[in-house]
């Protein structure tokens, strides 16, 4: 398993549009470790493909509290199934740092494959609704700072931009340290 690197907004690759995946081969099965690899260790609950630049209709999630119940969800297609919305705080891994709220319908239907390339039909609400939403976002090109106003839009660029140099800092730092054997 490897960690990928995530896209951070306002990269233009965010924006591609998702393939449908063809076949749920050993490519596609290491891409979903390595995705959810990845998801884990940046303390997220939620990716798509398109997020570690690989641009077919893949997401992985897991909102359990102890990690440990991932979800795959391959070509997927999600139906609102009431015209009800709520708001509710987002956040993204592509948008570090950066929350606020969006207003999703509040129950939906998925249609999918899993990991094994079964069909999975479900109805979702609360967090996983929401979750299944952001992350198809992802795949039509679309970000959860996209439902916000231009300026804070423009708040958002701007501290992606402080906290990815902050993280820069930071891997420098690690790199110039000695390494004591």
């Amino acid at each position: 398993m490897a960690l990928l690197p995530i896209l951070s907004y306002p990269d233009p690759r965010l924006r591609t549009i998702a393939a449908p995946v063809k076949a749920v081969d050993d490519q596609v099965k290491t891409l979903i470790k390595d995705m959810l690899e990845t998801m884990y260790d940046a303390q997220g609950i939620g990716l798509a493909a398109t997020q570690v630049d690989r641009h077919i209709q893949l997401i992985v999630m897991d909102l359990s509290e102890d990690k440990d119940s991932p979800m795959v969800f391959i070509n997927p297609k999600v139906t609102p199934l009431i015209d009800e919305k709520q708001p509710y705080e987002e956040g993204c891994l592509s948008v570090p740092d950066v929350y606020d709220k969006v207003e999703r319908p509040v129950k939906v239907r998925i249609e999918a494959l899993d990991e094994n390339g079964e069909a999975v039909d479900m109805e979702a609400t609360g967090l996983l609704a929401v979750c299944i939403q952001h992350e198809m976002d992802h795949l039509n090109g679309v970000i959860f700072v996209d439902y916000l106003s231009r300026l804070k839009q423009s708040r958002a660029r701007d501290k992606v931009k402080k906290v990815i140099k902050a993280r820069e800092k930071l891997d420098e730092a690690k790199a110039a340290q000695p390494v004591t054997v």
